[in-house]
């Protein structure tokens, strides 16, 4: 059995290497029959920008300074591509040109001129097919991004660049409308096909793109967008990148008169009421995950342009619960995590929430650590990097191979929720088993805001379920039959926290003035030290955290928390 096994395992290993190359060969082979079509030479009219950058992040390229694994990496004068030791996400990111969003929005003469020498530099080293930018999602995303700022791009070029410029989208065009189908579902999917379906739009002689293009991008609507307007990866961010690209689309189509495939305008419909309800009171998307906060302007524009106007879906979507009260919104994750190819940006944050009041978040999760070490990626995923409560110091999820092919282990498998909504205020129930199989224990979390939104409520309780709960709690406790739990209050870098009373109540001071005071009963209060992670800048923002420690003894504990505004 054992000699049979091994000769099946040196059969069947060249077959998996047979299966990660095979992609990339038919990249390669669409690549080269592109080359075959006919260039268009012009557009069918002007192209409007419609992509929006931060300044303060495209200053940051111009001057070399990129993060490298944490670091910061400074090489002025310098091709984005040219910058070594980048993280392969990293790198096959610069492939896509979202940054150049970030440099026109610098809106200088200089910046201008090296957006526009970056790109012809792109073409003469990756034109034809070589380097990491070859991929569905990457072209996708590079054509939207050009065909943008072509204005910009072609400023004073002469016509062997305007040549080249409009040949190299024909081809990437022409390799989307081949390759679109192998883009992972998702957000990548949606990436190709808005790309294919933006050169069908702009250019000159490939209006016979258009049309299937754009019922190809309806069919991913309707089978990726739910009732609800959320997606399977459960990121908020991602989401967001979602709506923007179908805003876009729908909007060039209708500039010029093309009608838009039935189901797109309806995804925008069940979206944007939900992109609503994952926003805090600044605007910002709430960080779960993988998904960071992104632009609060951005957001802003993309629900204007939709113009739509439904309001946030009461309570939440896409797994996360929303009560909120004058001003007070919170958002707690209630659902079981991704799964399949979409869990590869998860976080074992299940029953982490957020806060913010007015327009000032309050609590926030660390965030995703793209660009970052691996050590950093790691701690970011855990359940101590979000607002919640571990147990002897683990995650209520693990994962192995958190580099590449990252793998789930001992995920919850049971996570359930009730709200309620009274005279005295919102309030949602939920419970998961993520500590069962580690340390046999059911995790309950009640959180309530009142309906003055001067108070949020809280309750962690741990108990054991069954017997072989309790026999795994024995196999894990102390000698004096107790465990550990501690509840993670991460406050805002823009948010001042201090301990008073010898510890008893920790003071949270938001930029208005206004003061929450956190309240524990059967727990410690401490203060410390961590990061906050916030996509763009070069460095995480340094803040603290309150921590609540108490114990689960002879199966059953727990910690109650008040947070109070201050009049």
């Amino acid at each position: 059995m054992n000699g049979a096994f091994r000769i099946l395992q040196t059969v069947v290993a060249p077959l998996r290497g047979v299966r990660r190359v095979g992609p990339r060969v038919a990249d390669r082979i669409a690549l080269r029959t592109a080359r075959l079509s006919s260039p268009a030479t012009a557009f069918v009219s002007q192209p409007e920008p419609r992509s929006y950058g931060e300044a303060a992040h495209g200053v940051q390229m111009l001057a070399g300074n990129y993060l490298v694994r944490g670091n910061i990496y400074q090489k002025p004068d310098t091709a984005p591509w040219d910058v070594v030791n980048l993280g392969a996400d990293q790198r096959v990111a610069l492939h896509g040109f979202a940054w150049l969003d970030d440099v026109v929005a610098v809106d200088t003469p200089q910046a201008r001129e090296k957006a526009q020498e970056w790109v012809f530099d792109w073409l003469d080293r990756y034109g034809r097919g070589r380097g990491d930018g070859w991929s569905p999602d990457l072209a996708g995303r590079r054509v939207v991004r050009w065909i943008n700022h072509a204005i910009l791009i072609l400023h004073r070029a002469d016509s062997a660049q305007s040549n080249l410029f409009f040949k190299s989208l024909s081809h990437q065009a022409h390799f989307l409308r081949k390759r679109w189908k192998s883009a992972r579902v998702g957000l990548p999917r949606f990436e190709a096909l808005a790309g294919l379906a933006y050169c069908g739009l702009a250019l000159e002689g490939q209006g016979h793109l258009l049309q299937p293009a754009l019922r190809a991008l309806g069919r991913e609507c309707a089978k990726e967008i739910d009732g609800d307007g959320g997606i399977a990866s459960r990121n908020p961010e991602e989401l967001m990148e979602i709506f923007t690209l179908l805003s876009w689309t729908n909007q060039a189509a209708s500039d010029q008169g093309q009608d838009v495939d039935t189901e797109i305008l309806l995804a925008l419909e069940r979206i944007a009421p939900a992109i609503r309800a994952l926003r805090l009171g600044d605007g910002h998307m709430v960080q779960f995950n993988g998904g960071s906060a992104g632009v609060a302007e951005r957001v802003d524009q993309a629900l204007a342009d939709a113009g739509i106007r439904s309001p946030a879906n009461i309570g939440g979507v896409m797994g996360y619960s929303r009560i909120a009260a004058a001003g007070t919104v919170v958002v707690m994750d209630t659902a079981k995590m991704p799964e399949g190819v979409q869990a590869q940006n998860a976080h074992a944050g299940v029953l982490s929430f957020e806060m913010s009041s007015g327009r000032q978040p309050v609590l926030v999760n660390m965030g995703p650590a793209r660009g970052y070490s691996g050590a950093i990626r790691a701690a970011a995923k855990a359940t101590a990097a979000h607002n919640a409560t571990v147990v002897d110091g683990k995650s209520s999820a693990r994962f192995v191979n958190a580099d590449h092919n990252l793998q789930w282990v001992e995920v919850p498998e049971v996570v359930g929720v009730q709200k309620e909504d009274n005279e005295h205020g919102q309030a949602l129930l939920a419970q998961h088993d993520g500590f069962s199989q580690s340390h046999g224990l059911v995790h309950s979390r009640q959180l309530a805001v009142v309906h003055s939104g001067d108070e949020v409520q809280g309750e962690e309780r741990f108990f054991c379920e069954t017997t072989a709960h309790r026999v795994r709690f024995g196999r894990k406790c102390d000698a004096n039959r107790s465990m550990k739990i501690e509840t993670h209050f991460r406050v805002h870098p823009d948010v001042d926290v201090e301990l008073g009373l010898n510890g008893a109540v920790a003071s949270i001071r938001l930029q208005t003035g206004e003061i929450w005071l956190l309240r524990a009963m059967g727990g410690e209060l401490e203060l410390r030290d961590t990061i906050f992670i916030e996509q763009g800048r070069l460095k995480p923002r340094a803040t603290q955290e309150i921590v609540v420690t108490g114990l689960v003894v002879d199966y059953e504990g727990g910690i109650s928390w008040t947070l109070t505004r201050s009049a």
